[in-house]
Protein backbone atom coordinates (compact mmCIF):
# COMPACT_ATOMS: atom_id res chain seq x y z
CA UNK A 1 0.00 0.00 0.00
CA UNK A 2 1.26 3.79 -0.95
CA UNK A 3 0.70 4.90 3.00
CA UNK A 4 2.84 2.17 4.11
CA UNK A 5 5.54 2.74 1.61
CA UNK A 6 5.74 6.66 1.60
CA UNK A 7 5.60 6.49 6.02
CA UNK A 8 8.21 3.79 5.76
CA UNK A 9 10.74 5.16 2.74
CA UNK A 10 10.59 9.19 4.61
CA UNK A 11 10.99 7.39 7.47
CA UNK A 12 14.37 5.40 6.76
CA UNK A 13 15.30 9.24 5.53
CA UNK A 14 14.53 10.57 8.44
CA UNK A 15 16.73 7.91 10.53
CA UNK A 16 19.49 7.66 8.43
CA UNK A 17 20.42 11.38 7.55
CA UNK A 18 22.69 13.57 9.77
CA UNK A 19 22.90 17.56 9.64
CA UNK A 20 19.81 18.51 8.75
CA UNK A 21 17.78 19.12 5.15
CA UNK A 22 21.30 19.43 2.71
CA UNK A 23 22.48 16.02 4.82
CA UNK A 24 19.28 14.14 3.68
CA UNK A 25 19.33 15.23 -0.29
CA UNK A 26 21.54 12.28 -1.41
CA UNK A 27 18.97 10.15 0.56
CA UNK A 28 15.83 12.33 -0.76
CA UNK A 29 17.23 12.08 -4.35
CA UNK A 30 18.04 7.95 -4.30
CA UNK A 31 14.62 6.94 -2.97
CA UNK A 32 12.27 9.44 -4.78
CA UNK A 33 14.25 8.36 -8.03
CA UNK A 34 14.40 4.69 -7.10
CA UNK A 35 10.49 4.04 -6.38
CA UNK A 36 9.80 6.73 -9.24
CA UNK A 37 7.93 9.24 -7.37
CA UNK A 38 10.15 12.06 -8.99
CA UNK A 39 12.37 11.97 -11.70
CA UNK A 40 16.08 13.55 -11.12
CA UNK A 41 14.91 16.47 -13.38
CA UNK A 42 11.97 16.94 -10.79
CA UNK A 43 13.47 16.37 -7.80
CA UNK A 44 16.15 19.48 -9.02
CA UNK A 45 13.11 21.40 -9.91
CA UNK A 46 11.48 20.99 -6.99
CA UNK A 47 14.61 21.37 -4.50
CA UNK A 48 14.97 25.07 -6.34
CA UNK A 49 11.36 25.83 -5.03
CA UNK A 50 11.46 24.05 -1.28
CA UNK A 51 14.86 26.50 -0.64
CA UNK A 52 12.52 29.54 -1.32
CA UNK A 53 9.92 28.75 0.50
CA UNK A 54 9.88 28.13 4.42
CA UNK A 55 10.34 25.12 6.06
CA UNK A 56 12.89 22.59 6.21
CA UNK A 57 14.09 20.76 2.74
CA UNK A 58 13.14 17.35 3.59
CA UNK A 59 9.91 18.32 5.31
CA UNK A 60 8.60 20.85 2.18
CA UNK A 61 9.78 17.27 0.12
CA UNK A 62 7.93 14.43 2.16
CA UNK A 63 4.80 16.62 1.56
CA UNK A 64 5.18 17.10 -1.82
CA UNK A 65 5.73 13.47 -2.71
CA UNK A 66 3.26 12.87 -0.47
CA UNK A 67 0.45 14.48 -2.20
CA UNK A 68 1.67 13.62 -5.30
CA UNK A 69 1.28 9.96 -4.78
CA UNK A 70 -0.94 9.35 -2.03
CA UNK A 71 -4.19 9.92 -4.01
CA UNK A 72 -7.17 7.51 -3.89
CA UNK A 73 -10.45 6.35 -4.68
CA UNK A 74 -13.10 5.72 -2.57
CA UNK A 75 -16.87 5.74 -3.61
CA UNK A 76 -15.77 6.32 -7.07
CA UNK A 77 -14.40 9.66 -5.75
CA UNK A 78 -10.56 10.47 -6.32
CA UNK A 79 -9.15 12.11 -2.65
CA UNK A 80 -5.92 13.88 -3.66
CA UNK A 81 -2.82 13.61 -1.71
CA UNK A 82 -3.81 15.16 2.05
CA UNK A 83 -3.66 12.54 3.57
CA UNK A 84 -0.36 11.43 1.83
CA UNK A 85 1.42 14.77 2.29
CA UNK A 86 1.07 13.81 5.92
CA UNK A 87 1.76 10.35 6.29
CA UNK A 88 5.37 11.17 4.42
CA UNK A 89 5.32 13.80 6.55
CA UNK A 90 5.15 12.06 9.87
CA UNK A 91 7.41 9.83 8.61
CA UNK A 92 10.32 12.29 7.49
CA UNK A 93 9.79 13.84 11.50
CA UNK A 94 9.50 10.62 13.44
CA UNK A 95 12.92 9.44 13.81
CA UNK A 96 14.08 12.85 15.15
CA UNK A 97 10.83 13.33 17.68
CA UNK A 98 11.73 9.40 18.85
CA UNK A 99 15.66 10.20 19.47
CA UNK A 100 15.08 13.11 21.33
CA UNK A 101 12.06 11.73 23.46
CA UNK A 102 14.46 8.77 24.17
CA UNK A 103 17.67 11.29 24.77
CA UNK A 104 15.58 13.46 27.07
CA UNK A 105 14.07 11.04 29.16
CA UNK A 106 17.00 8.67 29.33
CA UNK A 107 20.12 10.23 28.56
CA UNK A 108 19.73 13.58 29.66
CA UNK A 109 23.15 14.05 30.62
CA UNK A 110 24.77 12.24 27.37
CA UNK A 111 26.95 14.45 26.58
CA UNK A 112 29.20 14.22 29.49
CA UNK A 113 29.88 11.04 27.90
CA UNK A 114 33.21 10.72 25.86
CA UNK A 115 32.04 8.14 23.86
CA UNK A 116 29.17 9.95 22.59
CA UNK A 117 31.31 13.51 22.18
CA UNK A 118 33.56 11.67 20.05
CA UNK A 119 30.62 10.16 17.79
CA UNK A 120 29.58 13.66 17.17
CA UNK A 121 32.94 14.81 15.77
CA UNK A 122 33.42 12.27 13.61
CA UNK A 123 30.01 13.00 12.25
CA UNK A 124 30.94 16.75 11.64
CA UNK A 125 33.41 15.67 8.21
CA UNK A 126 30.61 13.30 6.87
CA UNK A 127 27.99 15.92 6.89
CA UNK A 128 30.02 18.52 5.72
CA UNK A 129 31.18 16.68 3.02
CA UNK A 130 27.80 15.08 2.27
CA UNK A 131 26.33 18.97 1.71
CA UNK A 132 29.66 19.86 -0.51
CA UNK A 133 28.53 16.86 -2.45
CA UNK A 134 25.28 18.16 -2.88
CA UNK A 135 26.30 21.68 -3.89
CA UNK A 136 28.68 20.38 -6.44
CA UNK A 137 26.65 17.85 -7.79
CA UNK A 138 23.73 20.95 -7.76
CA UNK A 139 25.88 22.71 -9.77
CA UNK A 140 27.21 20.68 -12.06
CA UNK A 141 23.76 18.90 -12.73
CA UNK A 142 22.46 22.70 -13.83
CA UNK A 143 24.87 23.23 -15.99
CA UNK A 144 25.40 20.00 -17.66
CA UNK A 145 22.41 17.85 -17.78
CA UNK A 146 24.18 14.84 -19.22
CA UNK A 147 27.21 14.70 -17.08
CA UNK A 148 26.90 10.66 -15.84
CA UNK A 149 26.11 9.75 -19.87
CA UNK A 150 30.30 11.55 -20.38
CA UNK A 151 27.63 13.71 -22.83
CA UNK A 152 28.35 17.91 -23.87
CA UNK A 153 24.95 17.35 -25.36
CA UNK A 154 22.36 19.71 -23.24
CA UNK A 155 25.48 21.80 -21.41
CA UNK A 156 23.97 25.23 -20.38
CA UNK A 157 26.30 28.37 -21.18
CA UNK A 158 23.43 30.46 -19.84
CA UNK A 159 23.55 28.20 -16.68
CA UNK A 160 27.07 28.92 -16.56
CA UNK A 161 26.67 32.45 -17.09
CA UNK A 162 24.34 33.09 -14.87
CA UNK A 163 26.20 31.36 -11.59
CA UNK A 164 28.96 33.46 -12.50
CA UNK A 165 27.14 36.39 -12.63
CA UNK A 166 24.81 35.77 -8.99
CA UNK A 167 28.86 34.38 -7.75
CA UNK A 168 29.92 37.98 -8.77
CA UNK A 169 26.86 40.07 -6.80
CA UNK A 170 27.42 37.65 -4.01
CA UNK A 171 31.38 38.05 -3.44
CA UNK A 172 31.11 41.91 -4.99
CA UNK A 173 28.48 43.39 -2.83
CA UNK A 174 30.64 41.33 0.47
CA UNK A 175 33.27 42.81 -1.01
CA UNK A 176 31.86 46.36 -1.59
CA UNK A 177 29.73 46.85 1.60
CA UNK A 178 31.44 44.24 3.98
CA UNK A 179 28.64 42.39 4.58
CA UNK A 180 26.96 39.41 3.46
CA UNK A 181 24.06 39.67 0.85
CA UNK A 182 20.82 38.99 2.42
CA UNK A 183 19.80 35.47 1.49
CA UNK A 184 16.35 36.91 0.34
CA UNK A 185 17.52 39.62 -1.67
CA UNK A 186 19.75 36.41 -3.44
CA UNK A 187 16.85 34.25 -4.30
CA UNK A 188 15.10 37.52 -5.55
CA UNK A 189 18.08 38.32 -7.91
CA UNK A 190 18.13 34.66 -9.00
CA UNK A 191 14.54 33.87 -9.49
CA UNK A 192 14.70 37.36 -11.65
CA UNK A 193 18.05 36.00 -14.00
CA UNK A 194 15.78 32.42 -14.27
CA UNK A 195 12.93 33.84 -15.49
CA UNK A 196 14.45 36.19 -17.97
CA UNK A 197 17.55 34.37 -19.19
CA UNK A 198 16.35 30.27 -18.55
Amino acid sequence: MIFLKLFFTFFKIGLFSFGGGYGMLPLILQETVKNGWLTESEFYSFLAVAESTPGPIAVNMATYVGSTQGMFTYGGNVFFGALGSIIATLGVIMPSIIIILLIVAILKNFLKYRAVRCALMGMKPLICGMIMATGITLAITNILPNLYSFSLKGFSYMALIVTAILAGIYFGYKKLFKKNLSPILLILISAVFGMLLL
